[in-house]
């Protein structure tokens, strides 16, 4: 089958979804389009609350949640074939996460730009919210993790990622200067800054930095670049929005565009035959089932509950208007569908594209395919990203790129977006922080420094930590062993959202079988992938067996606490002009 088909089917179905789907929610339950006082006008401070214009905001929010997660998930899930992965994305994106984004979106900004675990405790319970912001804490901190060695490995991996990256750290504080200091229109220099980001990619493919060069092992060049991330990440979540990381964030969203648009027109000009299975029929005794599991492996191509945290933690207290919601958070949900897309095409057919590689599960290959690279779990999952940088990078050749280049560029695209991630993960866990010392009356939580402190250290432990795989029997970063579990957790996280977005607008009489079917898909998903990955782990790992149970007993509990808010606002008439109840 031709690759390029299955391209164009998906762009087609996120259009109509866009052009009709998102206008019927928007309408019909959001209300996306009435007039409102925004809370980045009403509670403007220049540090969080900051109005920001639609696209710029759209930047920010677009490559916050479009991380490493929708292309590692992919590129491991094609393990079981091409079909389960794209049907899953495609209806995914269009009927729950983009639902689920402009949903959280929607109520955060007519809540004041608060938190949707803050919001829970009106909708449902103060106890709910305890809960809520307890099972954030702990998925934000395997998020950091997770993220922090995906670019560790990155950096190690292709060296010529290195110097692009950390000027493009430059030049996004130069453009948020000209932006806000000197009120220059922000598309010039984002564009100017682009065009330098793509020359330091060109100098990096001829100036390779590592600290292997200087005698290091790749174990102890991956820690020292764990331990420099969450450095930067640290310091990069204390400083003003409009500082770095709404700049740095602009100038992603254009890269994002320019490396989709290169690799979708690399799949039309190549369009490389599938290699893959529609749907695997032998698995090796290693491999997990593919139901439920396929949907937490691909963990934010589909529905991500850390969406919801970006739109109600940083995206919502920057929205200029109303109306712009739609397309913030539908739109970028689309847009992140789009990239899952890319990378599911790029393991399953620009793979085969490829004629010599490094792979880091089995080393040297020549010839690449699919039934190389996919010949065990173990491989493929330990192999992680690869088959996007990979075959993304082939595609890219396909339109004239030299080789070294095109590997660079893709490198380059997903250490970009999980660095955005990472950093704004590490300002939403000093949130959550912040509103968990508020609700336990702790106030040194309160503390920006002191949160930031306790946000980074248990996620630098986690992607420190080196752990047997229960699954392989080998020893891995403690990360990547934790990816189902952060998958897991991350669409539970998502379920439970769509719980208080779906309580919020019953109470407002709104219909909303729109949000609780895709809460209880779901949710059901979810909570049985844990549950297996919770028997995977008792007796092999009492660490990560205690995580398990202590996520899916928070659920099960959050789940319990929903039910009781419907009973109790049943016949409890709806808030005065749509306000929220208390």
């Amino acid at each position: 089958m031709n690759s390029a088909y299955l391209a164009i089917v998906g762009i087609v179905i996120f259009l109509l979804g866009y052009r009709f789907y998102s206008r019927y929610i928007g309408t019909r339950i959001y209300a996306y389009n009435e007039l409102r006082k925004m809370p980045a006008h009403e509670l403007r401070d220049d540090l969080d609350y900051v109005p920001t214009k639609r696209h710029i905001l759209f930047g920010h929010h677009f490559t916050s949640i479009a991380g490493a997660a929708p292309i590692i998930g992919p590129c491991v899930a094609a393990y079981w074939g091409w079909l389960p992965a794209f049907l899953w994305i495609v209806i995914g994106t269009v009927f729950m996460g983009a639902v689920h984004d402009f949903g959280a979106l929607v109520v955060s900004v007519r809540e004041k730009g608060r938190s949707i675990a803050d919001i829970s405790s009106k909708v449902i319970s103060d106890r709910a919210r305890i809960m809520f912001l307890i099972f954030i804490l702990m998925l934000v901190w395997l998020v950091l993790a997770v993220f922090a060695m995906a670019i560790a490995d990155l950096f190690v991996a292709v060296p010529t990622a290195v110097l692009p990256i950390n000027i493009e750290i430059i030049l996004a504080i130069a453009v948020g200067w000209l932006i806000y200091r000197k009120n220059t229109m922000a598309l010039a220099p984002s564009l100017i800054a682009l065009a330098l980001l793509y020359f330091f990619v060109w100098a990096g493919t001829h100036m390779p930095l590592s600290f292997e060069s200087l005698g290091m092992t790749k174990q102890d060049a991956t820690t020292i670049w764990v331990v420099l991330l969450f450095i930067y990440s640290s310091i990069a979540s204390l400083l003003p929005v409009w500082f770095l990381l709404q700049p740095r964030d602009y100038i992603n969203s254009h890269q994002l565009f320019v490396g989709l648009g290169l690799l979708y027109l690399g799949i039309f000009i190549a369009q490389p035959a599938i290699d893959a299975p529609a749907i695997r029929t032998a698995v090796d005794p290693g491999a997990p089932p593919m139901i439920p599991l396929l949907f937490v492996t691909i963990a934010c191509g589909a529905i991500s509950g850390f969406h919801g945290l970006v739109a109600s933690g940083t995206t919502s207290k920057q929205a200029n208007e109303m109306r712009d919601t739609r397309i913030i958070g539908y739109g970028g949900m689309l847009g992140e569908g789009s990239l899952a897309l890319a990378s599911t095409v790029a393991a399953v057919a620009g793979i085969t594209l490829v004629a010599s590689c490094e792979l880091p599960s089995i080393g040297h290959v020549d010839n690449l395919s699919w039934a190389v690279y996919y010949d065990t779990w173990a491989h493929a999952s330990g192999n992680k990203a690869a088959a996007f940088v990979l075959g993304g990078g082939a595609l890219l050749e396909q339109i004239g790129l030299p080789s070294a280049l095109a590997k660079t560029l893709m490198a380059v695209l997903v250490i970009s977006f999980a660095a955005t991630t990472l950093d704004t993960a590490t300002r939403i866990q000093r949130f959550v922080l912040s509103e968990l010392g508020i609700a336990l009356k702790i106030k040194s939580l309160t503390n920006r420094y002191l949160a930031t402190a306790v946000a980074v250290l248990p996620g630098a432990w986690l992607a420190l930590w080196n752990i047997t795989d229960p699954a392989s029997g080998s020893v891995k970063q403690a990360g990547w062993v934790l990816w189902p579990i952060f998958g897991a957790s991350n669409q539970m996280l998502a379920a439970l959202t769509l719980m208080v977005v779906t309580l919020y607008f019953w109470q407002r009489k709104k219909s909303i079988s729109a949000l609780f079917i895709p809460m209880v898909l779901v949710m059901v998903a979810t909570l049985s992938s844990l549950m297996l990955k919770t028997v995977d782990f008792y007796g092999q790992n009492n660490v990560l067996f205690l995580i398990n149970t202590i996520l899916t007993v928070l659920i099960g509990w959050m789940i319990v606490e929903g039910i009781l808010a419907a009973r109790r606002r049943k016949e409890a008439p709806p808030p005065v002009n749509g306000e929220a109840c208390g």
